[in-house]
């Protein structure tokens, strides 16, 4: 339970890595409304997002490939406005838990596709996408 004893920053990469619960809801693209600042997520996928697996293609070249992408690690404190309420990096660093169907919780990582956490049945490639405003998630559905 390294997550309990630890802060983000102390975290060796293989702990940061692991929090991640592969639920790829950082992967969706997002709208921000410019005059309000509220951010939409949508459930297009990102380029490199495989779908089916929940997984970047290109992990470690991500940020070379894609203009918007980050690095968590390196920009947690702005990324923090726009992650999921139910993602570890920012429930940990609100001083939350992580929920029980995390997989460092349950130790199987297909328990946050049994919890319905995952986006794997709702996101769509950004080329079948057409107008993104169309694929606004809706809060109240509980996808994001």
């Amino acid at each position: 339970m390294f997550w309990k004893q630890k802060k983000l920053d102390q975290l060796s990469d293989q702990e940061w890595e692991s929090l991640c619960d592969g639920c790829g809801r950082c992967c969706l693209n997002k709208l921000e409304d410019i005059e309000s600042g509220v951010i939409y997520a949508t459930n297009i996928a990102c380029q490199l997002f495989d779908i089916e697996h929940c997984t970047c293609q290109d992990y470690p070249n991500r940020l070379q490939q894609v203009s918007d992408c980050i690095s968590l690690r390196q920009d947690l404190d702005n990324a923090l406005k726009w992650l999921p309420q139910s993602c570890a990096y920012r429930l940990l660093a609100e001083g939350k838990d992580l929920p029980q169907w995390h997989p460092l919780i349950t130790g199987n990582k297909e328990s946050v596709i049994e919890a319905g956490m995952s986006i794997r049945h709702i996101a769509i490639r950004e080329d079948q996408a057409g107008d993104p405003v169309e694929h606004i998630l809706d809060d109240e559905a509980g996808l994001y």
